[in-house]
């Protein structure tokens, strides 16, 4: 059966993330190599995998040589560091769909790269990253920040059950 994952900002290659979000790494070779074997770890080769954004800041040769030796079919959506780049570069390097634009998701969730204003009177749990350690307060945001879940995608699942109310007791 094919699980969903969500993920972002990985930052390939960006050797000043290690300081600036104290990356438990000595060295970017070294963080590229344990966030490509965490993605594996869960993710299977038929499962489907939302990246939310910034996840190279590698040329394209090198993107592309991390890309495929990640499971799963991979859909971007364009991060900041990502939209210096267009949608033909990214599929060139090896994402299977990419997004210039927050994609909604199962009418509830809405996939973005940076949180998205939200009010209480839209139906949408707005997951994404882009704020790295940080996190927005409020059951109306979801980060997938690499730095929340040790560099690993996490599933679907985790998210709704995270954030949509349990019906037991009712």
């Amino acid at each position: 059966m094919q699980k969903v994952f969500f993920i972002s900002d990985h930052h390939f290659g960006h050797k000043h993330i290690i300081d600036f979000e104290s990356r438990p790494f000595a060295a970017v070779d070294e963080m590229n190599e344990k966030m490509i074997e965490s993605w594996n770890a869960v993710v299977g080769k038929q499962d489907k995998v939302f990246h939310l954004g910034d996840f190279s800041f590698l040329n394209q040769e090198k993107t592309k040589a991390i890309v495929s030796r990640l499971n799963g079919y991979k859909i971007l959506i364009l991060g900041n560091h990502d939209r210096g780049r267009t949608r033909a570069w990214w599929l060139e390097a090896g994402f299977d769909e990419v997004s210039e634009h927050p994609i909604i998701y199962k009418d509830f969730f809405f996939l973005s790269h940076e949180p998205m204003y939200m009010n209480k009177h839209m139906p949408y749990v707005n997951v994404h990253g882009h704020i790295h350690s940080q996190k927005y307060a409020g059951s109306s945001y979801f980060n997938v920040s690499v730095e929340h879940w040790d560099y690993t995608p996490i599933t679907f699942e985790q998210i709704r059950d995270a954030v949509v109310p349990s019906e037991e007791g009712d």
